[in-house]
């Protein structure tokens, strides 16, 4: 088989890449929607922060969690079971935008419950993906998911944008919650040995999980730099980018469509690469790359129109694959499959605690200082700590492993 397609010999990894795909889709238009659905209600940047604080604060709350029944209960359920409560629960954002009962409070808490789905699901995911094929089929895998990805984020934002301004965000919803429902059933193609019972607690499981994650130095300290990068770039991107774009005709809700979309289309270049291109050091390369988002976050600042800053964003979405693609195979291949999921939560608590915080810090600082000023000053600050990290030896060294584990079932 072609080396960049090499991971769809496998049976069930093709029903969850299907799977996988159609719920991105659905998803890439789904973060415009709810922001101009809170922007409908009350145009202000302290109630979108509002909401979007509320969804990472549940979704950090159960981060760990998640990691634990992820390894405890079959993960392909653990993510069906989530969907259902997406399913509902943007059902309900829907309806109530569709009927003018739509408020902030209600939006926040709609929101949360999303959040805490998405516990369960991110380390479902990330623990399922070595599962479903080989080690030396990882790469290929994990940048082929990426590749539908940055796909559907170039035209997803875009068909959004063109929605949300002419018949409103609720329609846009529905969509998500039609992609969900197909997923679900697809997801219920895939054959996997069930996982291992377990006699020990949740508590001693979480203590495993804990000993896996501090006692590798290349993972706690990336995650820990995370810690500041995510909430720099969440705070600044999701909150300052819709704000100005709904104010500001210069970049304007279809511009601001645009720069997503050039940010996915810099993803997809970069999937593209990756799924030939072999990384001999992801984590060094994968620090250098990520820190390209100081990029449209300078030019959002200074020169807020929407060709500058979707160049700008094109670049960083490249970067920002080159990472995520690294940092997972470097992920899967060094963690006990068994205890993957538990560190993986751990990883993403690390890395998404702080965000509701720099939510609410530019929600109010876009408010009380000059923007520009800031976000100049943000993307700076982003710049030194992913190229300081880079320069910790076990980043700089990390490696990949060689070795290819058996092959999954294909029957």
């Amino acid at each position: 088989m072609i080396r960049g397609l090499a991971a769809m010999q496998d049976r069930s990894f093709r029903w969850f890449f299907l799977a996988r795909s159609i719920t991105l889709v659905a998803g890439s238009m789904s973060s415009i929607a709810l922001a101009f659905a809170v922007l409908q209600v009350d145009n202000a940047p302290g109630a979108l922060a509002i909401v979007l604080t509320m969804f990472t604060l549940s979704n950090v709350a159960f981060l760990i969690i998640g990691g634990v029944v992820a390894d405890r209960l079959p993960r392909a359920l653990v993510i069906q079971t989530c969907y259902v409560i997406d399913i509902l629960s943007v059902g309900t954002m829907a309806y109530l935008v569709f009927t003018g009962g739509a408020t902030v409070p209600m939006l926040a808490l709609l929101s949360s419950i999303n959040g805490a789905a998405s516990a369960f699901v991110m380390p479902a995911m990330q623990g399922i993906i070595p599962q479903l094929t080989t080690t030396s089929h990882l790469q290929q895998a994990n940048a082929m998911l990426a590749f539908v990805r940055s796909a559907t984020t170039i035209g997803g934002p875009i068909i959004a944008g063109l929605v949300v301004a002419t018949a409103g965000p609720a329609w846009v919803m529905l969509v998500q919650v039609a992609g969900w429902l197909v997923a679900i059933a697809l997801l219920a193609m895939i054959r996997l040995p069930p996982p291992a019972k377990s006699d020990s607690s949740f508590i001693r499981d979480l203590r495993t999980g804990w000993y896996e994650f501090w006692s590798r130095t290349w993972m706690w300290s990336v995650s820990l730099s995370f810690m500041l990068l995510n909430a720099i770039h969440i705070g600044a991107w999701s909150v300052a980018g819709p704000y100005i774009a709904n104010n500001d005709e210069r970049l304007g809700i279809t511009g601001w469509g645009w720069v997503l979309s050039a940010e996915g289309a810099g993803i997809l270049v970069m999937t593209l690469l990756m799924m030939w291109i072999p990384l001999k050091r992801p984590l060094r390369w994968g620090m250098l790359a990520i820190s390209a988002v100081a990029l449209p976050l300078t030019v959002l600042g200074l020169f807020p129109y929407a060709i500058a800053i979707a160049v700008a964003a094109f670049i960083a979405g490249a970067g920002i694959e080159l990472f995520n693609t690294g940092w997972n195979v470097t992920e899967m291949e060094q963690i006990p499959g068994d205890k993957l999921s538990r560190v993986a939560s751990y990883d993403m608590l690390a890395s998404f605690v702080a965000i509701p915080l720099g939510t609410l810090a530019f929600g109010w600082l876009i408010a009380a200082v000059d923007v520009s000023a800031l976000l100049v000053v943000s993307a700076a600050i982003y710049a030194v700590v992913a190229l300081g990290t880079m320069l910790i030896p076990s980043v700089w060294k990390m490696g990949r492993i060689e070795e290819s584990a058996p092959d999954p079932a294909t029957a």
